[in-house]
């Protein structure tokens, strides 16, 4: 069968060259006669790789010296708690700005450890777009304030960066755009994500985390969740997931050969100019509901105009070749992903058959 253009928001699709390398190493890596699933993580190879991966990120997002850069488990959902269990440091506040479905999460899990104030919230226009900086309501005693700074399920993205107090360091969940486009780290205290949308599986975690913030983890904190503690073992206090910390690897090698993320991010702009661009050309037979200052470049919802085509849609549409387009079940209707992975092909494949759609169902 034929690879389709995969649109899921995660797990997401990987770059082609990526999983071709992988099939081609799979069971002889680098003249070891095995995998390097197999191998240990504490062994020479696999320390190399560990090292490269490392250099890599931090080449592709001019990391800082003074940032540790950590590959963990437990996802983007699981930082949600390991933030205030390692960030807090004997304060009993954070501030959280909520855009969505994943800062409300966030917040909610914080809520177990501290008192999560919520300083800004675009829930009275239902999460379609960032609450300005000026709007906030920030607290100068807390320990940190926390954004999502793109929503996957509602297609909201900061375009900008918050400005904050030298002693209330900014921490991001970049989950679903990092890697999309360049970003001063330097901004931020800590950012963190899951791997599965723009670096590769699931099952990895990345944490940024600058150096003075470590240090004050919760006595509580489990020794492989303190962020302290992972430094100083260089992320190896526990078995890391190899296999995806390798995939990683291949993928921002194919990220350094597009341009490093000047070079993703142009293709990124023209694909997510493309996509809007049939939506707000459909004269209303499709919609997007997100500011369009706040519109997502990775994750794009849209609805039918009469969503009694929805079912034909997803069918009509799948047999094309275009594949996991249903919508989050929180908002409904579509939602095409269009992560680094996803070429300018897809989208050009997927907006001829949106308008062909809308010309026959119109």
């Amino acid at each position: 069968m034929a690879r389709v253009y995969n649109f899921s928001a995660g797990p997401a699709a990987i770059p082609a060259e990526v999983l071709q390398q992988a099939q081609e190493e799979l069971l002889d890596f680098r003249g070891s006669g095995m995998s390097v699933m197999e191998m240990s993580h504490r062994g020479r190879i696999f320390m190399e790789v560990a090292a490269e991966v490392e250099a890599d990120f931090r080449e592709l997002l001019a990391i800082p010296a003074n940032y540790e850069v950590l590959f963990l488990q437990g996802g983007g959902k699981g930082e949600f708690s390991l933030v205030p269990l390692n960030l807090l440091r004997g304060k009993r506040q954070a501030d959280y700005v909520n855009t969505g479905h994943w800062s409300t999460g966030a917040i909610k899990e914080a809520q177990k450890y501290c008192e999560a104030a919520v300083i800004a919230s675009s829930a009275d226009r239902n999460f379609t777009y960032v609450p300005p900086q000026s709007a906030w309501k920030p607290n100068a005693g807390a320990a940190y304030r926390h954004i999502c700074t793109n929503e996957t399920i509602h297609g909201v993205e900061y375009s900008w960066t918050p400005e904050v107090d030298d002693d209330v360091p900014l921490v991001a969940d970049t989950s679903s755009h990092i890697l999309s486009r360049p970003l001063d780290v330097s901004k931020y205290g800590c950012l963190y994500g899951g791997a599965q949308k723009n670096i590769g599986p699931s099952g990895l975690t990345f944490v940024i985390v600058r150096d003075d913030l470590l240090g004050g983890a919760h006595p509580m904190t489990p020794s492989v969740f303190d962020y302290t503690q992972q430094a100083a073992s260089d992320w190896m206090l526990n078995t890391p997931p190899t296999f995806a910390v390798y995939l990683a690897g291949l993928t921002f090698k194919w990220l350094k050969r597009q341009g490093g993320l000047a070079g993703i991010e142009a293709i990124n702009i023209e694909k997510a100019e493309l996509l809007y661009g049939c939506i707000d050309e459909s004269g209303g037979f499709y919609r997007n509901e997100v500011a369009v200052q706040d519109r997502s470049r990775m994750n794009v919802p849209f609805f039918l105009r009469d969503e009694k085509l929805n079912a034909s849609f997803l069918e009509q549409s799948a047999a094309a070749g275009l594949a996991a387009l249903k919508g989050h079940k929180v908002v409904g209707g579509m939602r095409a992903s269009i992560y680094n992975a996803m070429p300018l092909a897809g989208v050009v494949a997927l907006t001829d058959f949106m308008r062909d759609f809308a010309k026959r169902h119109g």
